[in-house]
C-alpha cells in the first residue's frame, strides 16, 4: 500500500504554512534577519517561581515513575482553585477536570472519544486548525459556521442542524478566537447553551487566551452559564497565559460524561505528563500572578505599536481585544490582482523579511487575511513596521511582478 492511500492522511490537506516556512528557512540558511510574527509561540521564559518549583519536584526520584493519565489531583484542585476564582464556577476537580498534553492534544483526544465515521461536528471557519482536523482524524465531518459571535452565527447554526445529515453531535466555540481575536459576551453564551440544549449538541469551548485580554471585562466562560455543565466542556491552556508553550500543559472540564470519555481514550494513549511538570504547573496556578499580569501588559505594548504601526502605512487593521494576534485583511488591490494569503505572505516575506501566517491555513474563509503574533518585541516590530512601509509604497511594482509571475506560470 501506498503512503498516499492511508485513509486518514487522505483526509488531511498538505500543509498550508510549509511554503511560508520553507522560505523563512532558506532566508535565515542566508544569513537574513527574518522578523518572524508568524507562530503564536512566546518568546518569553517562564516565570521564575514555576521553573524552581519544577527543578525543586525533579529531584526527588519518586516523581520519575509513571503518572496517571488524567493528571495529578493537585493539579486538577489547582484548576478548579482557578475555576472558583476567575469564573466564580465551582468544578469537581475528581470528575469534572483532566490534565491533558495541552489544550491541543485534549481536542484531538475528545474528538476520538465521541466522534463515531461520518458524524457532524459544527466548527467556525476561520479556527485553530485542531478544531477542524480533529473531528477528521476521528472519522467525522466538520461543517463550517460563522466566527463571529452575533446573531447570524445562530442562523448558519439553526440551517446546519436542519440540513446536516447526520444531525451534528456537538459546536465547537473558541473565545478569544484564534486566528481573529474576536471575543463573546455572556450573553452570547446563555443563548448558545440554549441553542444547543434545543439541537441536543455538546458545546466543546476553547479558551486558550482566556488571560491574554486588553479591556477592563475580562472574556467569560461557557462554564459560567447555569446549566452549561449538562452539555458543554472547555479546554484550557498554560501555553499562553504563563508562557509555558513547550510544558504541554492544558486541562478539560466541565460536563462529566464527555470528561470521563476523554479519560477512557487517554487512558489508553498516554500516562499524564512528567510528574514534575505538573507539580510545577500546579504552583503556577496557585502561586504569585503578578507574572499574568506582566505578560498581558507585554503584549498590549506589542499589540498598540504593530497595530498603529499597521494602520498608519496605510494598512487598515483591527484593534483586538484580545488574545496575542492581530488578524489583519488582505488590503483589497492585492486581493484584486489575484493574491490569496500565501501569496501575499510570501511576498511580505520575499520584499521585507517580515513573516505572517497565511489565513487560508485557518480554514478557507481566512484566504483573504494573514495573522500577526505579538512575539517580536517592540524594537523589532518598529523595524518590521518601517520595512512593510516601503512594502505599501512600492505595491504597484510588486502587484505587476506578480501578474507577471503568475503569467509565465500560466
Amino acid at each position: 500500500m501506498k503512503k498516499d492511500e492511508f485513509y486518514t492522511i487522505k483526509r488531511l490537506p498538505p500543509y498550508v504554512f510549509a511554503k511560508v516556512n520553507s522560505m523563512k528557512a532558506k532566508l535565515r540558511a542566508d544569513s537574513e534577519d527574518v522578523i518572524d510574527f508568524g507562530m503564536g509561540n512566546p518568546d518569553q521564559p517562564t516565570p521564575q517561581h514555576i521553573v524552581d518549583k519544577l527543578c525543586e519536584a525533579v529531584k526527588n526520584p519518586r516523581t520519575h515513575r509513571y503518572s496517571v493519565s488524567k493528571g495529578i489531583l493537585g493539579l486538577r484542585k489547582a484548576l478548579s482553585g482557578y475555576y472558583e476564582r476567575r469564573f466564580d464556577v465551582k468544578l469537581n476537580p475528581e470528575d469534572e477536570v483532566i490534565v491533558t498534553l495541552g489544550s491541543k492534544e485534549g481536542l484531538a483526544s475528545l474528538a476520538k472519544a465521541i466522534v463515531a465515521p461520518g458524524d457532524t461536528v459544527l466548527v467556525p471557519n476561520p479556527s485553530y486548525p485542531i478544531h477542524a482536523f480533529g473531528v477528521l482524524i476521528a472519522g467525522g465531518v466538520a461543517r463550517k459556521i460563522p466566527i463571529e459571535p452575533d446573531e447570524n452565527f445562530f442562523k448558519v447554526a439553526e440551517d446546519a442542524v436542519k440540513y446536516s445529515i447526520p444531525k451534528p453531535i456537538a459546536l465547537i466555540v473558541s473565545y478569544p478566537s484564534n486566528p481573529t481575536a474576536r471575543i463573546a459576551s455572556l450573553d452570547f453564551y446563555k443563548e448558545l447553551v440554549a441553542f444547543c440544549k434545543k439541537h441536543e449538541l455538546f458545546i466543546i469551548s476553547d479558551i486558550a487566551y482566556s488571560e491574554i485580554y486588553y479591556n477592563d471585562v475580562p472574556p467569560p466562560s461557557v462554564l459560567q452559564v447555569e446549566g452549561a455543565k449538562d452539555i458543554a466542556v472547555e479546554f484550557y491552556s498554560l501555553s499562553k497565559t504563563y508562557s509555558m508553550p513547550g510544558w504541554r500543559v492544558g486541562f478539560g472540564s466541565g460536563n462529566k460524561d464527555l470528561i470521563a470519555a476523554l479519560g477512557r481514550v487517554k487512558s489508553y494513549l498516554d500516562y499524564g505528563a512528567f510528574a514534575p511538570i505538573q507539580i510545577a504547573a500546579t504552583e503556577a496556578l496557585n502561586g504569585p500572578q503578578d507574572c499574568v499580569v506582566e505578560t498581558r501588559l507585554m503584549y498590549k505594548e506589542r499589540r498598540d505599536v504593530l497595530v498603529k504601526g499597521l494602520n498608519e502605512i496605510g494598512w487598515n487593521v483591527e484593534m483586538p481585544e484580545a488574545s496575542m494576534f492581530a488578524w489583519a485583511n488582505i488590503p483589497k488591490e492585492f486581493i484584486d490582482a489575484g493574491m490569496n494569503s500565501v501569496s501575499f505572505a510570501s511576498k511580505l516575506l520575499e520584499h521585507c523579511n517580515v513573516a505572517v501566517s497565511p489565513g487560508g491555513g485557518f480554514g478557507e474563509d481566512g484566504d483573504s487575511s494573514v495573522r500577526f503574533a505579538f512575539i517580536e518585541n517592540v524594537l523589532r516590530t518598529r523595524q518590521a513596521l518601517k520595512n512593510m512601509k516601503k512594502f505599501f509604497k512600492d505595491k504597484d511594482k510588486i502587484i505587476q511582478g506578480f501578474k507577471e509571475e503568475q503569467g509565465k506560470l500560466k
